[in-house]
């Protein structure tokens, strides 16, 4: 209670009593007024929109391009893993060969070919890193085209995944195998900002 008056809580019946609640009204006056300030500022509130839009860009084409970056090196390391296992390779390959000859006696000797070279795809990963080269070129030449690339770019994110599934499964080396999972750590961080791309 202040200066003698009692405030009773409000009810539905008081609220729908009250003035211009429940009458209709023409606003024409007051909505030509909000017209005329909405049409003034519209250029305004446009151009700040768009430099959020730029300057949103500009962040994430920079994000893209660091990823990218990490990519091209995480690549140049596996190559380099994959040159340091030569030895470890070769141990294997003749492993693997004495295995294939041991069981040979009487085998069609195309077939023991085909057994041999199977041995020897699976453990070369160049085709893998050559690949990942290519798609990091290609992931920098859509960048620079700008524009709509999202879609491009969406589809790029799938083979660079595939290079680096297969080059895990190819790895047989600890080295190239870490170097793997990096790879597809940063191509999952990157195909997430990739979405966000027109």
């Amino acid at each position: 209670m202040e200066a003698g008056l009692s405030l009773a809580p409000s009810r539905a019946t008081d609220l729908a009593g009250m003035r211009g609640v429940l009458e209709q009204t023409n606003p024409t006056e007051e909505v030509e007024g909000l017209d005329r300030a909405l049409l003034d500022q519209f250029g305004e509130t446009l151009a700040a929109f768009d430099a959020m839009r730029q300057a949103e860009g500009a962040a994430l084409e920079a994000l893209l391009r660091g990823q990218i970056d990490e990519i091209e090196a995480l690549t140049a390391e596996a190559v380099n893993a994959v040159k340091a296992r030569a030895a470890q390779i070769g141990e294997t390959l003749r492993r693997n060969l004495a295995k294939v000859m041991d069981n040979a006696d009487g085998a069609d000797p195309d077939r023991v070919a085909q057994e041999l070279a199977l041995i020897a795809v699976k453990s070369d990963v160049t085709e893998e890193t050559d690949r990942l080269s290519a798609h990091v070129a290609a992931a920098r030449a859509l960048i620079d085209e700008g524009g709509a690339v999202g879609r491009r770019l969406d589809f790029l994110m799938q083979e660079f995944n595939r290079e680096a599934n297969t080059l895990c499964s190819k790895a047989q080396n600890t080295d190239v195998t870490r170097v793997g999972l990096a790879l597809k750590a940063v191509i999952d961080q990157m195909r997430e900002q990739v979405q966000n791309v027109e």
